[in-house]
């Protein structure tokens, strides 16, 4: 009973959900009723001091976060107004503490409480990607895959041809892709890694849940830090093109590069992290290979990443190109531990710089040039993200360079935040769909 309350808390959804809208109408009445006091001098000098007070120590905070390189980038506006805000807001509800009577007193220091959850919810819900109580913490929330994970290949369709060619969906084919947890029995299992990764999650398109379904692409994709192996945008995105496109989508796992949101173990074995590569490039792989329906060629399958989860699908495939064929990198970090150098070179690497900048996936493009003439990579980027875009254009020009056919693209009036993840998704499914067999090519 108790596990089951637990869990339900986890999943309260906090960006669409009646949740935030119910503190923002809190925190305005709270603001409301401590500000209207009896309007004598000294109240209105001192409501005016500590807002202003507030508001300074708000901006301080922002000045300070974004020297710092805390978030990688700096704050975006409406970020830091909304941190500017909630510090004005405390900052009111802590003056109403002194020369009030009790019941102001003990509104005063719930309102502490109410103003800072919504301005937590608020800058969540401009970033939207953590749509749960859980997903702000890390923890992965969800249920299990419904039905399992899809049925064996038994088609008949010629292999040598496109889907977009062979396949006609069934009249009972459903009209969207499912997604769940891969937990219990059917969770990866990390025999050979031993990596704590948080359940990776499953989207299986339309296609792939009918009798005699088609083998299908194969897509790994890894999200950023902060984040959760969380599927709901992936899926909003290969449902719209499956709806266009006979049911047809990849199947896709999200993994977990991370294990603890908390750090970043550059997607690399270590002492320290565990051996987050192997996981990656064995455990993963070796599970899909034999639990799903799909296509075993390169060009079928795509690494794919959103900013810490970018860095590191641009690292494997440049590592790997026998195995996947087709990069998509969203906003994604110009390399694994580049906000981090020190510490990397320290706690990965053993001190040894050498090492960190080999592995750097420019570098090994460099080491491998020419060895790349059937690899497609698309980089995406908010054109609102200055932070990231020097590093995703100088990647696309090395990939080029190396001789991935490349596609470079600028989310319009995105930053590094929800919609730069869509615009990706969207771009470079509108570029591989061709190369995946999927669509007629252009």
């Amino acid at each position: 009973m108790g596990a089951n309350v637990f869990d339900a808390l986890l999943a309260i959804e906090i960006i669409n959900g009646p949740l935030i809208a119910v503190f923002y109408i809190i925190s305005i009445a709270a603001a409301l009723y401590l500000l209207l006091r009896r309007p004598t001098a000294i109240w209105i000098a001192t409501a005016l001091v500590g807002i202003l007070a507030g508001a300074v120590i708000g901006a301080a905070t922002v000045f300070i976060v974004n020297a710092m390189g805390t978030f990688g980038e700096p704050l975006p506006s409406q970020a830091a107004i909304w941190v500017i805000v909630t510090f004005a807001a405390i900052a009111l509800a802590i003056v109403n503490l002194w020369r009030s009577r009790w019941w102001r007193k003990v509104i005063a220091a719930v309102s502490i409480i109410i103003f800072a959850l919504t301005g937590t919810l608020a800058i969540n819900a401009y970033y939207g990607l953590n749509h749960t109580v859980g997903s702000m913490f890390g923890v992965v929330t969800g249920k299990a895959i419904d039905g399992g994970i899809g049925p064996v290949n038994t088609s008949t369709a010629d292999p040598t041809k496109p889907l977009w060619q062979t396949w006609k969906p069934p009249a009972d084919m459903p009209k969207t892709g499912k997604t769940g947890l891969l937990t219990g029995k059917d969770a990866i299992p990390n025999t050979l890694s031993g990596f704590k990764a948080r359940d990776a999650s499953l989207y299986l398109p339309p296609a792939a849940q009918v009798k005699n379904a088609p083998r299908l692409p194969f897509v790994l994709l890894m999200m950023g830090q902060p984040g959760t192996p969380d599927p709901q945008y992936i899926a909003a995105v290969l449902d719209t093109y499956a709806a266009q496109h006979e049911g047809l989508a990849p199947i896709v796992v999200v993994a977990d590069q991370l294990g603890n949101p908390s750090v970043d173990p550059v997607c690399a074995d270590s002492t320290k992290y565990g051996k987050v590569h192997t996981y990656l490039t064995q455990d993963v792989v070796n599970w899909a290979k034999t639990n799903l329906n799909i296509l075993r060629e390169p060009k079928y399958w795509t690494i794919a990443g959103y900013s810490n989860g970018g860095a590191c699908a641009f690292q494997l495939a440049a590592q790997s190109p026998d195995v996947w064929g087709n990069l998509l990198d969203i906003s994604g970090d110009e390399f694994p531990g580049v906000e981090t150098q020190d510490a990397t070179i320290r706690d990965i690497f053993g001190g040894n710089k050498a090492a960190f900048e080999a592995s750097k996936p420019t570098s090994i493009l460099a080491a491998h040039k020419g060895g790349y003439t059937d690899s497609d990579a698309i980089f995406t980027v908010g054109q609102n993200d200055p932070g990231f875009i020097p590093g995703a254009d100088r990647n696309a020009k090395a990939a080029q360079a190396a001789g991935m056919t490349t596609t470079y693209y600028v989310v319009p009036g995105a930053g590094h935040v929800v919609d730069a993840l869509n615009g990706g998704l969207t771009k470079g499914f509108e570029v591989l769909y061709p190369r995946l067999g999927l669509s007629k090519p252009n």
